[in-house]
């Protein structure tokens, strides 16, 4: 079952991955191969975990592509219950056969 609030897996990454190996924002971008910005942008949760970040985490912290990805899509998904679903629901019709 999903979680309702789930966090945002930029912080999830900060505390699990980067916090206890000791490292830097700069030293796991160089690691992972992005920018130091395209990194903090999705640590402070303004930039959501990409197909090719997902590979990219799951080489340098382990974990399949699917679980990083899986997290992303749990975290949108929770969000668009919240903050979408409720819009479309007013502006969409529920279609029916004729």
């Amino acid at each position: 079952m999903a979680m309702k609030n789930p966090p945002h897996p930029g912080g999830v990454i900060r505390r699990l991955c980067i916090e206890p190996l000791g490292l830097t924002v700069r030293e796991v971008a160089d690691g992972l191969g992005v920018s130091r910005k395209q990194l903090s942008d999705l640590l402070n949760g303004h930039a959501s975990i990409s197909l090719e970040m997902a590979y990219r985490l799951s080489v340098a912290f382990g974990g399949s592509p699917e679980s990083w990805m899986r997290q992303q899509l749990n975290y949108d998904l929770a969000h668009g219950d919240r903050e979408i679903l409720p819009r479309i629901e007013e502006e969409v019709e529920r279609l029916k056969v004729a």
